[in-house]
């Protein structure tokens, strides 16, 4: 009874106060069991619980690519993610790769909550969210633990300071395995700033990067959302690449001197000089 009653709430939607803002869960008219989730009016996550494998949203379809590519077809990951929302890619990432171990560590213990709550998990994935700051969880992971770190931190639309700079990417890279991945969530308009020191902050310590985003973002037009892609040995630009071009809202890849040339000489950020990432602007959203 108590479980039918919840289904029926889902439903119809809910919203309850977190630390963040007001958290609503929106139905998907299309999808009998799928839902958005909003932080203040922020679209912030898509879930649906019929089907954890298809994800609506741009960028985190372009995640997605990236826990295809981290390893072969249907091998289990050890995968960190750092930002939880609806734990979409998490839910993702258990329907496509099973068996895979997961941790989530998000500071919004309210939203956890509400989250698991009126979303539970699939019991028999193997997935651990923690309520904690995302760096401070990441400097509690063993070296070498994982397969891939996936960033998609935002506090009040805008990413914390200090997972910004190249001292905690340098805690990414200490928790990654020598193969590693990490792949992060970044949001930035005209003039790029932010989105061009962060790339020269991965620079500073991963050999191989890439950038995948709408080119209309990428040629500063509008504000949006891109994904950086960065490790140790070389990545698979050209599959990657094909499955962006291919996504219902294409993107495009940059790589090698490209990439280096979109940086135009940034700087690596520091925990000395970082600052969150720039707030968007009111139209971003509707």
């Amino acid at each position: 009874m108590a479980r039918n009653k919840q289904r029926e709430r889902a439903a119809a939607g809910a919203a309850e106060t977190v630390d963040g803002g007001l958290a609503e869960l929106i139905p998907d008219r299309d999808r009998a069991r799928a839902w958005t989730l909003l932080l203040d009016g922020a679209p912030q996550s898509h879930v649906d619980l019929d089907d954890p494998a298809a994800l609506a949203f741009e960028y985190q379809r372009r995640l997605g690519h990236v826990i295809d590519l981290a390893a072969p077809p249907g091998r289990p990951l050890q995968v960190l993610h750092l930002g939880g929302g609806a734990f979409t890619l998490a839910r993702y990432t258990a329907a496509t790769r099973p068996r895979s171990t997961q941790q989530i560590a998000e500071i919004d213990e309210p939203l956890v909550r509400f989250v698991r709550r009126e979303l539970p998990l699939d019991p028999g994935a193997r997935i651990r969210v923690r309520a904690a700051d995302a760096r401070a969880a990441l400097g509690k992971v063993p070296d070498g633990w994982a397969d891939l770190v996936v960033a998609d931190v935002f506090r009040g639309a805008r990413t914390p300071a200090h997972l910004t700079s190249t001292e905690f990417l340098t805690e990414v890279r200490r928790v990654l395995r020598p193969d590693g991945t990490y792949a992060a969530n970044l949001a930035d308009g005209p003039p790029l700033a932010h989105l061009r020191g962060q790339i020269a902050t991965a620079a500073a310590v991963f050999s191989e990067l890439a950038l995948v985003a709408d080119p209309t973002v990428l040629r500063g037009r509008r504000f949006g959302n891109a994904v950086l892609v960065a490790s140790g040995l070389p990545l698979p630009v050209a599959e990657l690449t094909r499955r962006v071009a291919s996504d219902p809202h294409p993107g495009r890849v940059e790589h090698g001197r490209s990439l280096a040339d979109f940086t135009g000489g940034a700087a690596p950020v520091t925990d000395a000089t970082a600052k969150p990432s720039p707030a968007p602007p009111p139209s971003a959203f509707r």
